[in-house]
């Protein structure tokens, strides 16, 4: 899908960013297992819609919905005798393609979009065979908003060239004209060209879909009343947004996929499918594969993003369903009763592709399959019955089609991770079972796995001991903004139980751009949580589809069908490694016979190039990376241990992120892994974060080495080493129990995903190094954030009496003096207190201005407003 129809009228507005909208759906499919066609199934197909109307949503105009839509075989007997009408032979079924077209209504403009998709056809060397203006009811009762917004339709009919001798071929080609007419056409910029969408362009199925009402699909076109209009499968949606704007390509089904539910982690997946770009190849698209580019945009819907991902992957070659149980893989490491066969087949595909996660149940076809599966944690209803005439009716609820039941041979409902397949040309339904043993036996993935992987875990530590440092301890705990409050509250309860403390009656402390203390830049970033129709996980309950296994280093072809010279994959168990993991990495080289190779990038710069030097070394870094990977490196260390009294640290988060964007857009990330090792890392917000900004994994050696030095002052009879696994122990369970509120399972999926919306951060600074976070609210920006840090550095290496033998106290967690800003003071509590206990009014007015004038102190965002208050008129 392009983008632009989408974008035409989703702009950020305000506090408005379409990148967070969500939708709750109703889908269904019909289908004949033994593949026989007839226009009963087309109508059936409808009657599941009508009867998912509730599913629907519809606004105050009750003629206007989000949008519905059916998708079934091309009826080739229809189209043969309509464009027999205009004195067109039709080739042979299987043989020519059709497109169904959304075109503006503005004459010039739909002039120019049309001569672009023909010249595109000529230009794959395919055969324009006509055009069909799409019959549709305009009598019926529409609502004027739904007819203002109705594009023209049109079919474009286009026959193989000469080049083409099967149907896969002609759907790779018919693939390539779309995507090459809708870049030209966006890139000719017209004043209408948002209007411009294909819905379908196929051999083999067509999609009709409109902002319409589930009954109302049936009726305007005209083509699916018609008897000849047969088929053998109809896939059907109700669309059901809860927070979108209604637009006439946003209705579903897509091209391949009708979609129930929301794709958590589509930011990440859009960004790792963005990075591969620049170093897939593909022996089925061949050349082809370049002019595919972009293969999705940003800003499109989440379902959109997923049906292009899954598109590339049925056209370079993959089954389709060996492509939707890569993208939404079931929950298999921790799932000890697996086949090993099974197992292997996931873990190979693991590395290749991140899984799409979050709660949905997807149906999916490419006119000769059908079937549809349900995320690991079967967070979307979805059932199914079989007939006693080979007939299977699915739908998000029992009950869609009135079907006797002396008729129901068998009726189930879809288990969580499980998929079942009806082969419409072999005449049979495929259950999980069969269909994952299949493909898990088709290749020898678990022997492909053995000679690829080599486990962090296994590899020979060098030394197990922490680095020694030119500053002292207390000089980097300052240096990084490590308080005395961070140790006692988080880091010494980690160590001790294994668990991260747990505290109580929220946070009266200001934002952080608010504050007058330095901030660490983590502080500025908040976290995502399941919302709307979007459940989150039980990461203790659920433990079996939760995993913190994460790969580091460069990432499989994706397209590679063939397992042509694959390269080896470096897996960690949990992304938090210890002074023995990084002693591993940096010997990479030399354990593994040079199959990995690391490079450290030091991220601290003269602390004498002020704050205006920060924007310079971010450059600097971002070449060194592009760098080190062309000289062969594939694992890239970014270090802050540089950190001395003349350097000062780049925050973490501010140079992995540059880095990773930086990557993304050369088109190099999916050839090396990055590792952070930080000062800066400390609470489990901090891993979150870095994971969600493409860290595969993290060295937190301050915290660590913190922990070396107090172990002996904590109870019981703590080693450091026990204390360092305890507190990796907690900083793990933190995370699962992070992700689970985004209802997000997997590291891998976390990882890049960006499930963070920046409080004070101006939009320019986060356009260009967290590109795609969402920023409503302006703040600091790139210098300011050098300032924080240059503060915080010296404080570490000043000459502060206070600062020279312990930790600032902090205060975030409770009132100290020289500490943080709370709206409940020591002076507001007592002012409150004696208020109630003496039933003093005046003193409870005193306690009420402290607490309602928060404008002097600058607490909060509302405390920055002020009522605007008009002089009285009298009313007469």
């Amino acid at each position: 899908m392009t983008s632009a129809a989408e974008k035409s009228s989703l702009q950020q507005t305000g506090l408005y960013d379409p990148t967070q909208e969500h939708d709750a759906c109703g889908v269904g499919f019909v289908a004949h297992i033994k593949g026989a066609k007839t226009h009963a199934i087309v109508t059936q197909a409808l009657k599941i819609l009508e009867n998912l109307d509730h599913r629907g949503a519809v606004g105050a105009d009750k003629l206007m919905g989000d949008g519905a839509g059916i998708l079934i075989q091309l009826p080739d007997a229809l189209y043969r005798e309509e464009m027999a009408k205009q004195g067109v032979t039709l080739p042979a079924q299987g043989e020519y393609g059709v497109g169904m077209v959304f075109l503006p209504k503005e004459h010039a403009s739909r002039m120019a979009c049309e001569q672009e998709l023909e010249r595109a056809v000529k230009a794959e060397g395919q055969v324009l065979l006509g055009w069909r203006d799409v019959p549709v009811n305009r009598d019926m009762p529409m609502s004027p908003t739904v007819r203002e917004k109705e594009p023209v339709l049109k079919q474009i009919f286009i026959g193989r060239g000469a080049d083409v001798i099967v149907q896969d071929a002609l759907e790779r080609k018919l693939y390539v004209i779309r995507k090459t007419a809708s870049a030209a056409i966006q890139n000719l910029q017209l004043k209408h060209s948002n209007e411009y969408y294909i819905p379908s362009m196929s051999s083999r199925t067509v999609v009709y879909k409109g902002l319409l009402l589930a009954d109302q699909v049936g009726t305007y076109f005209r083509d699916l009343e018609d008897e000849r209009c047969v088929s053998a499968l109809g896939l059907v949606h109700q669309r059901f947004s809860t927070n979108t704007f209604p637009e006439w390509p946003l209705a579903h089904p897509y091209r391949y996929v009708a979609h129930n539910g929301e794709i958590n982690t589509v930011k990440g997946n859009y960004n790792w499918m963005k990075a591969r770009e620049g170093v897939m190849s593909s022996p089925v698209l061949g050349p082809d594969l370049h002019k595919l580019y972009p293969i999705s945009f940003a800003g499109q819907s989440d379902t959109a993003t997923f049906d292009n991902c899954l598109e590339l992957l049925t056209m370079a070659g993959y089954p389709i369903s060996q492509a939707v149980m890569m993208m939404i893989p079931e929950p298999w490491e921790n799932h000890n009763t697996m086949d090993e066969r099974r197992k292997a087949f996931y873990e190979y595909h693991a590395a290749m592709l991140e899984p799409w996660d979050g709660p949905a149940s997807i149906v999916f076809t490419d006119g000769r399959q059908i079937g549809a599966t349900l995320d690991r944690n079967g967070l979307r209803p979805s059932r199914y019955c079989i007939t006693d005439d080979d007939m299977v009716i699915m739908g998000s609820e029992t009950g869609v089609l009135p079907i006797p039941e002396s008729k129901i041979v068998r009726k189930w409902r879809l288990q969580p991770g499980k998929m079942f397949l009806i082969d419409l040309e072999q005449g049979r339904m495929i259950d999980d079972e069969e269909l994952k043993s299949n493909l898990a036996s088709s290749k020898p993935y678990k022997q492909w796995i053995e000679n690829l992987r080599i486990k962090l875990d296994d590899v020979k530590a060098t030394t197990a001991e922490a680095p020694v440092s030119k500053e002292s301890l207390l000089d980097l705990q300052q240096a990084f903004g490590t308080t005395q409050e961070d140790i006692k509250f988080l880091l010494a309860p980690m160590a001790q139980a294994g668990e991260e403390a747990l505290g109580s009656m929220g946070n009266d402390s200001p934002l952080a751009v608010l504050s007058d203390r330095n901030k660490p830049l983590y502080n500025y970033f908040k976290q995502l949580f399941a919302q709307v129709t979007n459940p989150p996980i039980d990461p203790i309950r659920e433990a079996i589809v939760m995993s913190l296994v994460s790969f580091i280093g460069p990432k499989p072809n994706l397209l590679d069908i063939n397992q042509v010279n694959p390269p080896m994959r470096l897996e960690v168990s949990q992304p938090v490694l210890d002074f023995a993991d990084m002693a591993k990495l940096r010997n990479i080289e030399q354990s593994t016979q040079g199959k990995f190779k690391s490079a450290t990038l030091d991220i601290t710069y003269p602390a004498s190039w002020g704050r205006e030097g920060v924007e310079a070394k971010l450059a600097s870094l971002c070449a060194e990376a592009v760098d080190a990977i062309k000289g062969g490196n594939n694992i890239l260390i970014i270090s802050d241990r540089g950190v001395s009294p003349t350097q000062v640290a780049i925050p973490a988060l501010l140079a992995l992120s540059a880095i990773h964007q930086h990557l993304v857009r050369e088109g190099l990330r999916t050839t090396a892994g990055l590792v952070v090792e930080t000062g800066t890392a400390r609470e489990v917000h901090h891993f979150a974060v870095l994971a969600g900004y493409g860290a595969e994994a993290v060295h937190p050696y301050l915290a660590m080495e913190t922990l070396q030095a107090l172990h002996k002052e904590l109870p019981g009879d703590l080693s450091a080493d026990k204390a360092i696994y305890n507190y990796i122990k907690a900083v793990g369970k933190g995370l699962s129990k992070i992700m689970s509120k985004m209802g997000v399972s997997t590291y891998m999926s976390y990882c890049g995903a960006q499930l963070f919306e920046a409080i004070g951060i101006n939009t320019e600074t986060v356009n260009k190094y967290f590109t795609g976070t969402p920023s409503r609210v302006q703040g600091i920006g790139i210098f300011e954030i050098a300032e924080e840090a240059l503060r915080m550095h010296k404080a570490a290496f000043g000459n502060d009496p206070v600062l020279a033998t312990m930790l600032d106290a902090g205060g975030e967690y409770a009132w100290r003096a020289r500490g943080e800003e709370h709206m409940w003071t020591p002076d507001a509590i007592a002012k409150l207190q004696h208020s109630t206990r003496a039933n003093n009014w005046n003193t409870y007015k005193e306690y009420a201005q402290i607490i309602n004038d928060q404008t002097k102190r600058q607490m909060t965002l509302r405390g920055l407003f002020e009522f605007k208050i008009d002089p009285a008129k009298a009313i007469s």
